[in-house]
């Protein structure tokens, strides 16, 4: 077991309030499942990787979390400041390095989990940092928390994820990079993330519902 903690930031999969981006072709209830679909894939790779500690950091409520996660709020304004609240909260818990990952990219697999956490704990290495295709970043993982990395940070851009890294490398952290993965944000993402993952739940759901509304 690695000693590192791995958190999932995730919305509760409430339609209207999640996924709007991919309506249309999708219908608000149909958005709503396809981020339950990458949620529950999301935490089975988070489930089947070796680690310290594993925690859904949740808006809103879910029925049914599976055994093996603990819950924590999320608690901030923006989406900054929640992410660093999830550091410093997680971190109070136990005092380990910490690896968050978002529920967008259900294509994530334990053997790319357990990667980056292990790169996480190699000595010359003081934070990770997984860019994703729309510029953004899909994973970040902290030695120990520190709210300066974060806040200030423009979130949900085109230059997210280099204004991050700059972030991090200016602090004079030695940052890992990990691959690139494409994120969901669009019905083309989800296309080309069920293409990636074709036996996940996400990658099911996408090819029934496109069945009834038609690919563009």
């Amino acid at each position: 077991m690695t000693g590192v903690q791995l958190l999932v930031l995730a919305k509760a999969p409430v339609p209207g309030r999640v996924k709007t981006r991919l309506c249309p072709p999708y219908t608000a209830a149909q958005a709503s499942r396809l981020a339950a679909a990458a949620l529950d894939d999301t935490l089975d790779a988070v489930l089947a990787t070796d680690v310290a500690r594993r925690v859904l950091v949740l808006a809103g409520a879910l029925d049914g979390v599976p055994a093996g996660l603990d819950v924590q709020p999320q608690r901030g304004e923006g989406l900054a400041e929640r992410i660093a609240a999830a550091f410093d909260d997680a971190w109070a818990a136990l005092p380990v390095p910490l690896l968050l990952v978002g529920m967008d990219t259900p294509q994530l697999t334990a053997a790319e989990l357990g990667a980056a956490a292990g790169a996480l704990l190699e000595p010359a290495v003081d934070a990770v940092l997984g860019a994703a295709a729309d510029g953004g970043w899909w994973a970040l993982g902290l030695r120990r928390p520190d709210p300066g990395l974060l806040l200030g940070v423009p979130m949900s851009t085109a230059h997210t994820g280099r204004v991050q890294l700059a972030r991090l490398v200016g602090a004079g952290l030695r940052v890992h990079e990990l691959p690139e993965l494409v994120d969901v944000d669009t019905a083309a993402d989800a296309r080309r993330v069920a293409a990636a993952a074709p036996g996940s739940r996400f990658a099911a759901l996408v090819d029934r519902f496109d069945t009834s509304v038609g690919a563009a």
